[in-house]
């Protein structure tokens, strides 16, 4: 069989780990494996790369993605979806592996659909991907965005200050939550559980007046203010619909109104691209291995229209609908963390 593999959004630790398990069964299987470059761009350009050993014996370990990635929507392009079709009819591509998050498996679903095989592999820091019990690259996420949690505790004691941490998130919270606690931050803003700045202000006024004098702020990029109503023909969004949260400024928003309607001395530190660079941590390797071994096992078997998915410790099939219906958000149980933790319980 002629397999094609693509990676597509944003990139995440573990993408090429992914690539080096689906190579290492496909060859066992005796099929031949091309790599996409960047993601639905590449599949509608036909921008394609036969991949061999020597390209990929040393990627396991190395974040980002050796075939590149973009957030294109091939059907919001002008002949996308007929453009896809020639390609891998071109190429003689018996299955393409299509590894992303919702928007790139909701494409794929799309076009499983439409009659064309494919296969899915689930990945996002965001972990807000629905069944699936954890996606690979969050583990090293909420790992890098604890270290930095770690690293301005020190600094905000020695300056007797509030730190405003702002942390990957559009519209779940999972990044947030589990570094906040990993952490020890004393206030945890996550989408799922908006609040009046003013209730954030009395949050950390309260441990001020308990004795100390520094604290920890964790808030997600997609936090909603309550007290806002934004006009949503104003706001810059991507193909997919998706809100450019870089504009919104959520953590010097909130510092802001600490500093100014508080008064209390406050700074903001944005965390950003840092957090879904670099290596993968060992967990996120083991599992993107994992995916996609079971990725190439499917389409072996002409499974089309399935992605590998984590349930306790097994991988199993599971179909791209079920990846993209609904989004996985910080349910009540792991809310409730939060708001003991900031004592609003």
């Amino acid at each position: 069989m002629k397999i094609g593999i693509l990676t597509s959004g944003g990139d995440t630790p573990g993408m090429n780990a992914v690539i080096w398990g689906v190579f290492k069964r496909a060859s066992q299987l005796g099929h031949e494996l091309y790599g996409i470059r960047d993601g639905w761009k590449g599949l509608m350009e036909n921008d394609i790369l036969k991949l061999d050993y020597d390209m990929v014996k040393d990627i396991l370990p190395i974040g980002g993605t050796i075939l590149g990635s973009s957030r294109t929507n091939p059907f919001k392009r002008e002949d996308g979806v007929e453009k896809i079709k020639k390609t891998i009819e071109t190429n003689g591509f018996d299955a393409v592996i299509a590894i992303g998050g919702d928007d790139t498996l909701g494409v794929a679903r799309k076009l499983y659909d439409l009659g064309l095989p494919f296969v899915g592999v689930p990945k996002t820091i965001d972990n807000d991907l629905d069944a699936t019990d954890y996606t690979f690259g969050f583990n090293t996420a909420v790992t890098i965005a604890t270290e930095a949690l770690d690293r301005l505790t020190t600094t905000a004691k020695s300056h007797h200050r509030t730190i405003v941490v702002e942390i990957m998130g559009r519209h779940a919270g999972w990044i947030t939550l589990y570094a906040g606690i990993a952490g020890g931050a004393h206030a945890i803003l996550i989408p799922e559980l908006p609040m009046p700045m003013e209730k954030v202000a009395e949050i950390i006024k309260k441990r001020y007046e308990s004795g100390e004098r520094w604290a920890l702020v964790a808030v997600s990029e997609g936090f909603e203010f309550v007290e806002e109503n934004p006009d949503d023909n104003e706001i810059e969004k991507d193909e997919f619909g998706h809100v450019r949260l870089e504009k919104r400024g959520v953590a010097q928003r909130v510092a802001e109104y600490l500093n100014k309607k508080a008064g209390i001395e406050t700074r903001h530190v944005v965390l950003g691209h840092v957090q879904r660079g670099g290596s993968p941590t060992a967990y996120d390797r083991v599992l993107s291995v994992r995916f996609g071994i079971l990725a190439t096992e499917l389409v072996n078997n002409r499974e089309f229209g399935y992605f590998p998915s984590l349930q306790g410790t097994k991988i199993i099939k599971r179909p791209l609908k079920d990846a993209v219906d609904h989004l996985k958000v910080v349910d009540e149980d792991h809310i409730k963390i939060a708001k003991i933790i900031m004592g609003i319980e």
